[in-house]
């Protein structure tokens, strides 16, 4: 199963909704790899004993794992913390999601500084590198319950928009100007 992505519509309306364009425009998972956005489907109710999950957090180095349920009834603020999510920023580091049960979108910035709205559902597993322009928000269900993973302590400095002057910014941008030339 596939995860669903498509560029957003830009308006004010409720930030919970899908936002798509009319026609809806969608897009592939080889134009998110392309932003450096990757994407497993997994296990959802054996993550304890997944092999898969084992594999990419030992490959790439996450030993740090709690879980967040994000809902109404479980968050203090929950209004105010969901607006937070959804102000536009990067992480120094790359931002790990497993979906475990709910969902929500993951909205980033693709290479025309357009909004694509990332569905993320129960088994989804999304990285996003380093040094992209991304927000978060919760659907219309209201819940989701969330694994993050990190190398090493967490870290959960967001830096908001603009930061172009930001090394991981720099980094991410730079990785873009390679494959155009590579091209």
């Amino acid at each position: 199963m596939a995860i669903e992505a498509w560029l957003m519509e830009e308006n004010n309306e409720d930030q919970r909704l899908p936002h798509h364009k009319n026609p809806k425009e969608f897009v592939s998972m080889e134009q998110l790899a392309e932003l450096g956005v990757l994407y497993w489907h997994l296990n959802p109710k054996d993550y304890e004993n997944d092999m898969e999950l084992q594999k990419i957090r030992e490959t790439r180095g996450y030993n740090y794992m709690d879980l967040l349920d994000l809902c109404p009834e479980k968050v203090e603020n929950y209004e105010v913390k969901l607006k937070n999510f959804y102000t536009e920023h990067i992480h120094g580091d790359e931002e790990i999601r497993y979906c475990l049960e709910g969902s929500g979108y993951f909205d980033v910035r693709d290479k025309e500084d357009r909004w694509i709205r990332i569905w993320i559902k129960e088994g989804d597993l999304i990285i996003l590198p380093a040094g992209i322009y991304h927000r978060f928000t919760l659907d219309t269900s209201n819940y989701v319950k969330l694994m993050r993973l990190f190398v090493g302590e967490p870290v959960w400095t967001a830096y908001n928009r603009p930061q172009e002057d930001h090394p991981a910014r720099k980094d991410y941008t730079k990785s873009f100007a390679m494959k155009i030339e590579a091209h």
